[in-house]
């Protein structure tokens, strides 16, 4: 199943959760945290958000990450509001989270902030038919829609947060009467018209969301008799219970409202603005009522991250390595042929497995060559012309997911040359790395090239290879399925860098598989292979799965009864070249040393 982790990083807290997204593209939280940084105070207003205050929200956004890690998510979703929306340098802020913690965080509007919200609480409260309005006090803003299930009819954002009235109108503690009247006529003044509006156009309930409401919300339970602590969600609190926490709440001072029960201690600060709102909006709307809600913006972003990507979501079951989904998805991205595709990564991983005692590479390198294997052709995407090289900068730049930058490399190279010129220094890339990983894209380069070659014709023709050594040369034995001439000719063109990889000639022999043929073999005369149609896009595609599968087996799993035709091709090799390019040979320098004796 996917993961997800959406971060919320808000004006007054920041909050994240990780997710398992369900097959029904439901989902369960699977861990959650949040801490509260307090990131616009001091900042609101068009003003610079603090040193201080982006420090500590550089270091939790940074155990976030750690802990998204830690339970490998295949995305981490994550916006910033209100404190980050209007200061002056809240651009700048959202590169240096980007560069320190390797977080992309987007800037989303009000409106939008408030979408999301909204989708949260009717995911939440299981709404269906019902128009419900949507409450969400934040610390710089609060969000205030109506709609009917999911869908938002009207919606607005307006700078009412608790850390920017308490910051301009809360000045006395306990509240003076005069400040308190000051700031309902505030409240009033910015929201009243809107409230006005949806008051008359109707409604069926009121849902609060957000940690100020929650809080508020376990008060007015606690008030009544409750366990503090008790769960909220969907619980029903009257306007009348929350007239009641305002007038607690705003008779007393600091020092006595940390003692009051189900109040968080650190909004205790903040709870005076925060219950005066609350109360006006609901007094303005004429709710009889509010369902507490504690899904809020991170839900929104993984309810409308699921709407977006339910393709990638259903890969997810598909391919459950991030590693291979991301790959795969960069293929279809590029309208990649899959049965061709694969058939190379199929042929290229036997090619592997069989020279291991000589090149001594290890299963990472093999993942290597299959992943470029699968994407090898990706640049034809952009032209067929070159497409080697488009292919090496649609890799490069196709964010892979799960990969360290040197894989990434690696595996666009080993791709870049499955055709034409051979690996040089002076080629993009190639001549930066160290000596080791030359040689690693040099013998997977090599691998990859032949393999190309035994599927020249896109046909998937080749159904298993064997690999000999036969002490001055080595010896490969191909299984065919079907007409294979196209094949034998490619690769014998352009066997030269295999041949330097094993230190030998390479030979090739053809066998005609026929277990689901009624050919038979005639006496007196020479073995044939019957020419048969090329097979189409009908056939069975070669799975996932089998392109990390037994070297000896590449297509199909057929029986053993084959006619062999020695087709054995000894000649000396000329005109090795493709497409009128002349083959260029690999430095003196990067040349692997003969090896002999050493296929399996």
């Amino acid at each position: 199943m996917m993961r997800l982790a959406a971060i919320d990083i808000g004006t007054n807290s920041l909050h994240m959760i990780v997710v398992r997204v369900r097959a029904d593209f439901s989902f369960e939280v699977i861990d959650r945290e949040k801490e509260m940084v307090r990131l616009g105070a001091g900042g609101l207003d068009g003003r610079a958000l603090t040193p201080e205050a982006m420090h500590a929200a550089l270091q939790v956004l940074s155990k976030f990450r750690r802990l998204a890690e830690s339970h490998r998510v295949d995305e981490i979703v994550a916006v910033a509001t209100s404190a980050v929306r209007e200061a002056e340098n809240g651009g700048e802020f959202l590169q240096t989270i980007t560069q320190q913690t390797g977080i992309r965080a987007g800037l989303i509007s009000g409106t939008e902030e408030a979408r999301l919200i909204h989708l949260a609480a009717a995911y939440g409260v299981s709404l269906t038919g019902e128009t419900a309005v949507t409450i969400d006090i934040g610390g710089g803003s609060v969000e205030i829609t109506r709609g009917t299930g999911p869908t938002v009819a009207s919606s607005r954002s307006f700078k009412l947060g608790v850390i920017r009235l308490t910051e301009r109108f809360i000045k006395t503690d306990p509240i003076e009467p005069r400040e308190e009247r000051r700031l309902v006529r505030h409240i009033e003044a910015d929201a009243g018209e809107f409230l006005d509006a949806i008051a008359s156009a109707g409604f069926d309930r009121v849902i609060g969301t957000s940690g100020t409401i929650l809080s508020l919300g376990a008060i007015a339970v606690a008030g009544q008799g409750g366990q503090t602590g008790a769960p909220l969600r969907n619980r029903r609190v009257s306007a009348k219970q929350v007239r009641r926490v305002r007038k607690t709440l705003t008779a007393l001072d600091l020092e006595k409202r940390l003692r009051v029960p189900g109040l968080e201690p650190r909004r205790a600060d903040l709870a005076v603005a925060g219950a005066i709102l609350l109360d006006a909006i609901l007094r303005r709307l004429g709710a009889a009522d509010l369902t507490l809600s504690d899904l809020s913006l991170r839900e929104g972003l993984v309810l409308d991250y699921i709407a977006r990507h339910r393709k990638e979501i259903a890969q997810a079951d598909r391919y459950p390595d991030v590693r291979r989904r991301s790959v795969v998805e960069l293929a279809e991205r590029c309208n990649y042929w899959p049965e061709h595709a694969e058939q190379i990564a199929r042929l290229a991983c036997a090619l592997f497995d069989r020279t291991r005692a000589i090149h001594g590479l290890t299963d990472r390198e093999r993942e290597w060559l299959e992943y470029a294997a699968l994407l090898h052709d990706v640049g034809v995407h952009i032209s067929y012309v070159g497409h080697h090289k488009h292919s090496y900068y649609l890799i490069r730049n196709g964010d892979l997911r799960g990969f360290e930058p040197h894989e990434i490399e690696t595996i666009a190279l080993v791709a870049r040359y499955h055709r034409r010129a051979q690996p040089k220094r002076q080629h993009e890339g190639y001549g930066d790395l160290p000596h080791s990983r030359r040689r690693v894209v040099r013998s997977l380069g090599a691998m990859l090239r032949l393999a190309e070659n035994l599927d020249r014709s896109h046909t998937q023709s080749i159904s298993g290879i064997e690999l000999h050594d036969r002490g001055d040369d080595a010896l490969l034995q191909l299984r065919t399925s079907a007409d294979a001439e196209l094949e034998l000719w490619a690769a014998n063109r352009q066997a030269a860098a295999f041949e330097r990889l094993i230190g030998k000639p390479l030979r090739t022999e053809v066998s005609k598989d026929v277990s689901r043929n009624t050919y038979v073999e005639q006496p007196h005369e020479d073995a044939r292979v019957p020419r048969e149609a090329v097979r189409g896009r009908g056939h069975r595609r070669v799975r996932q799965d089998d392109a990390a599968g037994a070297a000896g087996e590449v297509a199909g799993r057929r029986g053993p009864s084959r006619v062999r035709h020695r087709m054995e091709l000894v000649g000396p090799r000329q005109g090795r070249h493709e497409d009128r390019e002349e083959e260029e040979r690999a430095d003196t320098h990067d040349l692997q040393p003969a090896a002999r004796h050493r296929l399996r």
